[in-house]
């Protein structure tokens, strides 16, 4: 599949926009040994705004470019592969096209919901294998279920302003 000029421009905005949401503000957590931030919220609405092929490379390649520059490399193969599928299975379910969809629709939010399910779910696979412990990694699932509500809350809001902003004529018209 070609991409545009245009659209390759707009991929590479995203991915910086998810590893500078990422990066900025972080609360370390010593359960996941990670950090809460605001990158989950950033993969949601692109992934609702744009769908799945730019959820899928700005999550996972966004979250891993964050995590290797936050010194927390030895996440970043995890997180590539846990944040590109969240932002594709996000954008895959969405229904949003701009034209007379509302951002709040049971398709949105379902998609939304799966994906902050799976990467919580990723995150504990990833965690027993970077600690050869699916107990240990267990202790991470608390932690990991109030970044995604976060980023879920954050995603509602801010999507629900874009949207009555009606910033979705200035980003669909790619």
């Amino acid at each position: 599949m070609k991409m545009t000029t245009k659209e390759l421009c707009i991929q590479g905005l995203l991915v910086a926009l998810v590893a500078v949401s990422t990066m900025v503000f972080q609360i370390p957590v010593s359960a996941t040994q990670g950090y809460i931030h605001l990158g989950d919220s950033m993969i949601l609405l692109i992934s609702v705004f744009f769908g799945g092929k730019y959820g899928m490379v700005a999550g996972g390649v966004g979250s891993a470019l964050a995590d290797v520059l936050s010194g927390y490399a030895h996440w970043a193969p995890f997180t590539f592969i846990i944040k590109g599928i969240m932002g594709y299975v996000i954008g895959r379910v969405a229904s949003f096209s701009g034209k007379n969809d509302k951002f709040f629709t049971y398709r949105n939010m379902i998609g939304s919901i799966l994906g902050v399910i799976w990467m919580v779910f990723g995150y504990f696979i990833g965690g027993g294998i970077l600690k050869s412990s699916f107990a240990v990694a267990a202790v991470s699932i608390p932690e990991n279920l109030l970044q995604g509500f976060a980023g879920f809350v954050i995603f509602v809001v801010v999507g629900v302003a874009f949207h009555r902003a009606k910033i979705y004529k200035y980003v669909l018209s790619r």
